[in-house]
Order: structure tokens, then C-alpha cells, then sequence
């Protein structure tokens, strides 16, 4: 057999993808597995950044001055090449990057865990990136269903591969830390667009011309670093062998019935109510959050209006055009604010639920979320900024911490064997809710406004109907109890399982030298590369926000 044959597989032994060349060896560091994730997750986290491409896309044939074709419908939009498009056909892209993302993780979660992170990792990084690479063709022959293909539906599917690839390998390399280690890597998704959106800005002026808007060169340059990034990440990816457990550490002997030691299939999961609770509890915390980020920036300068620039007599209807400009760069730096909290909120609200626990958790985040949702417009109506802008970015934390802490809750649950999986079809729940928040907001907004109301009223009742949604929530999470017996995989059919994907093998259980080392040379190095892009996009998103408190 030629070194060859080993190396990129074949009939003569595993290949270079395959989850059996990713079982961890002594002397292997557990802590290289959480930058491996994030190299990932910071990549497709940018989904949340797009729209930095909308406005200079609504004007890539007119320049300064759209060239509008008055009454074109969405089907024209979708070919025409006279016509510049508009925000809101560009906006179904960032619809297409969630529905795709809920979609494929449903339905291959299951080929990931037969697989393996790395392979799903890798076609994650072909999408992803392949999708933004045909979408620069879309720009350049400006054909936006290109984009659409290319970004919304190829680069939705690598998303969704791209958002669970970790989660099960993270839940047993920590089997100590479960929301930590989860916290870590879905922080990474947040923190995609604080990253991305800057440095997309900086391409796009950088390759701007008179006669480009330099998104399609911003488009190419992005997908070949993120290439980079999460092929670096995808072959980082290792998976613990069985039996394995971190160095001196001891499952507690107590048993809590909130955490089963033993293993759903993931045929009979979705068939528990347990699950449809905890996805409830997704869709309600997630829409009432999504509704608050969509409409964060429009939302601080209707309610505050010339207070916002020393000017508290003057409504937001009767500021000038560069009043309104002012206050716009003020509610930008908001939202970067409240960016920075969802990202926070995800590490945080993960690592404390593996003290408080998963339900209590979500306890408090409903509870908690219910009153300031409930306060925040007593907050609009004493005119408080500070306060106003506390309170949100409290509930944006919660809103990622959310993210965060669901696949250590469906661990706890369901067990660690098909969790992976698990979570993916749980993801229809962000789909869901990726409709019904944004809808609420915009619609209550809308016929409150046809109504009459005052711009900085407009909120109120949305904000109760946004409470009465994590109500519901709180209660779908009291109803989750431990799984009874028969849910439950007998010993000898985890085995077969097991022995399957040869991945797994029984015999004793420890650390066989795996796993050790902490911060050591290897692992610094990793988080560095992952760490200084995270640390510029904090600062350049700190800059931002600044102006908030001037």
C-alpha cells in the first residue's frame, strides 16, 4: 500500500475527510477543537453582516442616482440588466441564508454524524465560498437570481453544515463544560458580522472605481480568505475515541435528572415532546430577540429623536435631512453596541448555565426578558437613552445566549450520541422564527403608524405582544422534564452504533493522554489566528458605539 493510498484513501484504507482519520492520538490538545470551530463559525457569521452590501448593490448601474425602473416587479428584478435592483429584492437573500441554514440542518445533520465534522466542514467551506464566488458573477453580469442561487440557497446550505459541524465533537471533548465549549463556538457566529461588515467596507473602497462598486472584487477576495479560514478549521477538527474523558476529571456521582447518561436515537427524537418543547422555547426566546435586531437602528432614532443630538423638543418626523443623518450614525453605533452584547451574551449565559443549568437558564432568560421587554417602553417615554439602550443590550445577550446554551440542553436531554443531528432539525425553529419576529415588529409597526401614533409610541405594544411571546416560552420550558425509559437506546444498540462508524471502539475509559496540555505552543498559536480578527472587530465595533454616550 503506497503512502498515497493512506493519504487520500481509496479501497485501501480510510480517506483524508473521513471520520476515522480524525480520531485524536495521544498527546493531542483538546483545546486546538474550539478555535478549529471558531475558524469556522467567524466565516459563515458574516450571513449576519450582508446587508453592508445592500446599498452599494442599489446602485451598481446609476452611481450616485439609482437607475430605478418604476413599477418592476420581483421577476423582473430577478433578470434585468438595465435596471438597478432595490434593498428589498436584495433582502431575500438574507431570508434564503436562514430558511437554507434551518433547512440543511435538518436534513444532513444526520450524514454529519455518520461522517464526521471534518467532512462537513470542508463541503461547508465549498458552499459557503462558492456561493459568494458566484454571486460576484451575479454582479458582474448583474443577474441578481445568480446571487440568489450562489449566496442565498448554495451559501444557505453551507451554513447550515457549517453552524452544526461542531457541536457534538465540542459536547465530547468538554464533557465537563458543555455550555462553555458550545458558548465558544456559536460566539464565533456572532461575531462573524463584527469582523466581516468592516472589512467588507474597507475592500469595497479600496476597489471602488468610477465605473465599479467593488463588491464583486469584495465578494472574490472574502471567499478565498474565508476558504482559508475554514479549511483550517475543518482539518483542526478531531474527535475523542471512545471512553475517553479529560485528565482527573470525575463524572459527578450524584445523578441530576436533568442530564441523561444514556442516548436518544435520532429516529425516535423528534417524536418526544420533549423536543417540540425545547423547540418552542428556541422560537419564542429567538423571535421575540430577531424582532428587536431587525429593528434596532429605526427604532432608537423614532423613539429618541432630536434627543439623540441635544435637540429633545424635535420629534423624529420633524428633524431636518442632516439631523436625521446625525442621529443614523448614532443608532449605527447602537447597533454595533448590541452586537457585541449578543456576541458577550453567548460565551457568558453557555458557561453559566454549566453551574446553573440549562432549564434555570432559560428560566432566567424569560423571566428577566419579560420584565424589561415589558419596561422597556417606560424606559422610551422617560426619555431615557441610557437606560433604554441598557435594558436592550441585556435582552440582545440573552438572545445569543440562547443560541448558545440549546445544544447543551438537547445533551442533557437526549445524550450525546446523535445531539449533533438533533440540533440540526431543531434549527427549523430559528427558520421559524427568522419569519415570525421581524413580521410581528414590522406589521404592528406599520398599522400603528396608519393609525396615527406618535413615532416614539409605536413601539409600545409591540414590545408587550414581544413579552407575551417569551410568556409562552417560559411555559413550554416549565413542561421539560427527564425522557422516560423507552426513548432510550439500549447499551448493546449504541455499541453496534459505535462499532459502525469505526470511530468508535469499547474497552476502558480515560484520558489514554489525550487531551492534555492546555495553553501550550500549538494551542496559542490556533486562538491567536482566531483571537486577533475577533479583538479588531471588538475595537473597531467599540469605536462605533462610542458615539452613543458623547
Amino acid at each position: 500500500m503506497s503512502a498515497t493510498d493512506q493519504t487520500l484513501g481509496g479501497l485501501s484504507g480510510p480517506g483524508i475527510l473521513d471520520r476515522e482519520r480524525i480520531i485524536a492520538k495521544p498527546g493531542f490538545n483538546r483545546w486546538l477543537v474550539p478555535p478549529a470551530a471558531l475558524a469556522i463559525h467567524l466565516c459563515i457569521g458574516m450571513a449576519y453582516g450582508f446587508s453592508v452590501f445592500w446599498l452599494p448593490l442599489s446602485r451598481a448601474l446609476g452611481g450616485e442616482t439609482a437607475a430605478a425602473c418604476a413599477d418592476m416587479s420581483l421577476l423582473t428584478a430577478l433578470f434585468t440588466t438595465s435596471c438597478d435592483w432595490r434593498v428589498a429584492d436584495l433582502g431575500w437573500i438574507y431570508t434564503l441564508f436562514f430558511v437554507l441554514l434551518g433547512c440543511s440542518a435538518a436534513i444532513w445533520g444526520g450524514w454529519l454524524e455518520r461522517v464526521g465534522p471534518r467532512k462537513a466542514g470542508f463541503v461547508s467551506a465549498l458552499c459557503w465560498c462558492g456561493g459568494m464566488v458566484i454571486a460576484a458573477f451575479g454582479v458582474m453580469t448583474h443577474q441578481l437570481w445568480l446571487m440568489w442561487v450562489g449566496a442565498g440557497f448554495i451559501g444557505g446550505i453551507g451554513l447550515g453544515l457549517g453552524y452544526i459541524s461542531p457541536v457534538s465533537t465540542l459536547i465530547k471533548w468538554f464533557p465537563d463544560r458543555r455550555g462553555m465549549a458550545t458558548g465558544m463556538a456559536i460566539m464565533g457566529f456572532g461575531g462573524g458580522a463584527m469582523i466581516g461588515a468592516p472589512l467588507a467596507d474597507l475592500l469595497m473602497e479600496h476597489f471602488k472605481t468610477p465605473d465599479s462598486i467593488g463588491v464583486w472584487q469584495t465578494f472574490l477576495v472574502m471567499a478565498a480568505g474565508y476558504f482559508v479560514f475554514m479549511m483550517g478549521g475543518a482539518f483542526g477538527y478531531r474527535i475523542p475515541p471512545a471512553g475517553w474523558k479529560p485528565e482527573g476529571w470525575v463524572a459527578p456521582q450524584t445523578k441530576k435528572a436533568m442530564i441523561t447518561t444514556r442516548h436518544v436515537h435520532l429516529r425516535d427524537a423528534h417524536k418526544t415532546p420533549q423536543f417540540w418543547l425545547i423547540w418552542a422555547v428556541l422560537c419564542l426566546n429567538v423571535s421575540a430577540g430577531i424582532g428587536v435586531i431587525g429593528m434596532a437602528s429605526p427604532m432608537l432614532q423614532e423613539i429618541f429623536g432630536g434627543k439623540l443630538i441635544g435637540e429633545a423638543g424635535l420629534t423624529f418626523t420633524e428633524l431636518s435631512t442632516e439631523q436625521k443623518a446625525a442621529i443614523a450614525a448614532i443608532a449605527a453605533g447602537f447597533t454595533g453596541l448590541i452586537s457585541l452584547f449578543n456576541i458577550g451574551g453567548r460565551f457568558f449565559w453557555a458557561s453559566l448555565s454549566d453551574r446553573l443549568g440549562r432549564k434555570a437558564t432559560y428560566f432566567t432568560f424569560f423571566a428577566l426578558g419579560i420584565a424589561l421587554y415589558t419596561l422597556l417602553p417606560t424606559a422610551a417615554h422617560m426619555g431615557s437613552v441610557t437606560l433604554f439602550v441598557v435594558m436592550v443590550c441585556i435582552i440582545l445577550s440573552m438572545y445569543g445566549g440562547g443560541f448558545a446554551t440549546v445544544p447543551a440542553y438537547l445533551a442533557d436531554i437526549f445524550g450525546t450520541q446523535f445531539v449533533g443531528a438533533i440540533h440540526g432539525r431543531l434549527l427549523t425553529a430559528w427558520a421559524t422564527a427568522g419569519i415570525v419576529g421581524p413580521v410581528v415588529v414590522n406589521y404592528i409597526r406599520e398599522f400603528q403608524i396608519a393609525a396615527g401614533v406618535p413615532r416614539a409610541q409605536v413601539y409600545d405594544y409591540t414590545m408587550y405582544i414581544l413579552a407575551g411571546m417569551l410568556a409562552l416560552g417560559l411555559i413550554a420550558n416549565f413542561f421539560i422534564k427527564p425522557l422516560g425509559d423507552k426513548w432510550f437506546m439500549s447499551d448493546a444498540e449504541v455499541a453496534k452504533l459505535q462499532a459502525a462508524t469505526k470511530a468508535e471502539a469499547t474497552g476502558p475509559s480515560g484520558s489514554f493522554g489525550i487531551g492534555t496540555g492546555g495553553l501550550d505552543a500549538k494551542a496559542a498559536l490556533a486562538w491567536a489566528a482566531v483571537g486577533i480578527p475577533i479583538l479588531w472587530g471588538v475595537w473597531t465595533t467599540f469605536e462605533k458605539s462610542l458615539i452613543l454616550f458623547r
